[in-house]
């Protein structure tokens, strides 16, 4: 044949056997996102957020409950484990849903150990003081206490002035001065200041200054003992390879009786009561400094627990070193009394969406449409903790980080939030261009072919208020150097509260999302390269 008929006729050919493939790969990404659907999605949120999981507290009973439910749909999905099967001894082969486990060992802390004495006095913890679990275990002696007013420094109130804390606890005021018809003498208004809604202001002041410890009184301290009990002897977990964390100044709350007779012992003529009245009548109050011996001791209540995250890993084909990472946090805050906190939205609404597409891809591997990319269909554990099942994943990777392209991650997208109450066909989505102006670009590119949501990029600015972007699973592979994008649908008035139930969920929608995640999923598990590692946010 001639050479001049023959180069345009084979152009021609690879042309349309490209187009041929092009349909054939588009056909297929569709007919098995037609896998998730609205009906399964329900049937599983409607297991797992149920009253039988007890709320899905890390490490509890129902905890560990749905860690094997999913486990289990991995294995009816055909998804082989990552730890190989053993025989029984007549040989049989038994699938354990901990073969599909990684096991991420915690310690559990609960506070009220440890104590608190001058020399001529005990106090004891939930009757005169109290701290939270997240206090660090140590032992401070002081010898100075300076009493700072409400602990408030800014333009309108000015505890501080002239005070020298640095080496001495600092005993302050609760809340913030009113004068007597309650008012707020800092806003002026009856609402409350930054000092009183953010705990850690006041905190944040008293370190800034080098104090040793901070000591707040709190005048009503059995009302909000009782209204604050679950937060106060709520354990804290963490990772038990963590190495003793380094001491911080004590946070300690106070009732004004012990505050009393702290500066009663020294022979101050002071009270509490005293030192509020004077801030209304005199929009001030008195500081002052008063010598005391006082040894706080904190040593939390320790017991090992373990827990696990769930991994479904569908290994790809001329790629399949590489690998997509899919997330969402299994768990939830689990019961207070007879209060169970099902978290439907939070994260079982990610937890289900997870299980749908890996259902969708091991359906087509099966089928012979496997993704390039081996892709790691991980459901975590500790999100609420402290991102601990992360946190444990990307200390102890399964796969090498390195070969890691890309971390999507699902944390509530089965509800609409107030700022969308009519615009309903939204998701936010954060992170995706901080690392990879690529994924960003992907991602708005399949959401205008597929889904046609609105991508609300609020909460994906820098200084954004809520910190949303270090606040779920995604932050760990971020810290990495992984691109990831997150996808949430904003907080609402049943966020962290008994009453996200699988009732109000929003089920086309949920599964609108999970289309729109899972589209982004097959491409990236089937490009020919790999996302750029470019973003310098």
């Amino acid at each position: 044949m001639n050479r001049r008929i023959f180069f345009p006729v084979l152009l021609a050919v690879a042309g349309i056997l490209f187009f041929a493939f092009r349909e054939d790969d588009e056909a297929a990404k569709k007919k098995y996102a037609a896998t998730i659907t609205v009906a399964d999605l329900k049937k599983h949120l409607s297991i797992i957020a149920s009253d039988e999981y007890e709320g899905r507290e890390t490490g509890k009973k129902g905890q560990h409950m749905t860690a094997e439910y999913l486990a289990k749909q991995f294995m009816s999905y055909g998804i082989p484990p990552l730890v190989k099967p053993l025989a029984d001894v007549n040989g049989v082969i038994t699938n354990d849903p901990a073969n599909y486990y990684q096991t991420v060992p915690l310690v559990q802390l609960r506070a009220g150990g440890g104590m608190i004495i001058t020399k001529t006095q005990d106090f004891s913890f939930g009757v005169d003081y109290y701290y939270t679990a997240g206090i660090v275990d140590q032992q401070v002696h002081i010898e100075n206490i300076v009493f700072a007013g409400y602990g408030i420094q800014d333009s309108a109130w000015h505890d501080y002035d002239k005070l020298d804390v640095s080496g001495k606890a600092v005993m302050v005021l609760a809340d913030e001065p009113t004068n007597k018809n309650g008012k707020s003498l800092i806003t002026g208004t009856n609402e409350n200041s930054l000092w009183t809604t953010n705990r850690r202001r006041k905190t944040g002041e008293a370190k800034k200054r080098n104090a040793s410890a901070l000591l707040i009184v709190i005048p009503d301290f059995q009302t909000r003992y009782k209204q604050n009990k679950r937060a106060i002897e709520a354990p804290t977990l963490q990772l038990d390879n963590q190495e003793k964390a380094k001491a911080d100044m004590p946070v300690i709350y106070i009732s004004k009786e012990m505050a009393d007779s702290l500066m009663n012992e020294a022979k101050q003529k002071q009270t509490v009561d005293k030192l509020i009245a004077k801030a209304k009548k005199k929009k001030s109050i008195p500081h002052f400094s008063f010598a005391q011996s006082l040894d706080i001791i904190i040593e939390r209540k320790a017991e090992k627990i373990k827990s696990e995250n769930v991994l479904g890993y569908i290994e790809g084909s001329d790629l399949k070193d590489e690998l997509v990472i899919v997330t969402a946090h299994m768990d939830h805050l689990g019961t207070d009394g007879t209060a169970i906190f099902n978290g439907a939205d939070d994260d079982g609404s990610g937890t289900v969406a997870v299980l749908e597409m890996a259902e969708a891809f091991a359906i087509a591997k099966k089928e012979g449409n496997g993704p390039r990319r081996s892709i790691l269909f991980m459901l975590v554990t500790g999100e609420e903790k402290g991102l601990l099942g992360s946190e444990w994943y990307a200390d102890h990777p399964v796969f090498p980080l390195a070969n890691t392209v890309c971390n999507l991650n699902i944390d509530m997208i089965g509800r609409i939030d107030p700022a969308h109450k009519n615009d309903t066909n939204y998701v936010y989505t954060i992170g995706s261009d901080r690392l990879s102006t690529e994924l960003k670009t992907i991602i708005e590119k399949n959401n205008t072919r597929y889904t046609g949501m609105a991508l609300d990029y609020k909460y994906d600015v820098p200084n954004e208020p809520n910190n949303f972007y270090m606040r779920s699973d995604h932050y760990n592979f971020a810290k990495n150097g992984i691109p990831i994008a997150f996808f949430f649908n904003g907080t609402h008035a049943d966020y962290h509260k008994e009453t996200d139930e699988v009732s109000k969920i929003n089920f086309p929608l949920m599964e609108r999302r999970t289309h729109l995640i899972y589209f982004n999923c097959w491409e990236i598990a089937n490009r020919d390269k790999r996302l750029v590692v470019d973003g310098k946010k």
